[in-house]
């Protein structure tokens, strides 16, 4: 069964850091040859592409909004992928969702994954 699930969201003040994982099993060929993406929304506001990383090549891909202050890792021994969050602002207060097999060739898309965690919270606020 294939599975996705993100962890590591919380609440931080302006400035702070956060780092969360999304761990995907069931893929029997592991995460090294998936593209992974992570996402975030708000009410209102239609879900947004945060960053991905390639499958066999690792390239990576920001939104202008996070760059320079967002990484996205991963450790295919472990399954795992990490965005780690720095200089956390207000606006990047979202439930954060990450997806598996999509393509990660630009900022990534909703449409472009198919398989979704159910989002981990993340608050920034003083």
């Amino acid at each position: 069964q294939l599975q996705v699930a993100e962890s590591g969201g919380g609440s931080v003040q302006p400035g702070g850091s956060l780092r969360l994982s999304c761990v995907a099993s069931g893929f029997t060929q592991g995460l090294g040859i998936y593209a992974i993406g992570w996402f975030r929304t708000v009410p209102g506001k239609e879900r947004e592409g945060v960053s991905c990383i390639g499958g066999s090549s690792g390239i990576t891909y920001y939104a202008d909004s996070v760059k320079g202050r967002f990484t996205i890792s991963r450790d295919v021994a472990k399954n795992t992928v990490y965005l780690q969050m720095n200089d956390l602002r207000p606006e990047d207060a979202a439930t954060y969702y990450c997806a598996v097999n999509g393509l990660c060739s630009q900022v990534p898309r909703v449409n472009e994954y198919v398989y979704w965690g159910q989002g981990t919270r993340v608050t920034v606020s003083s």
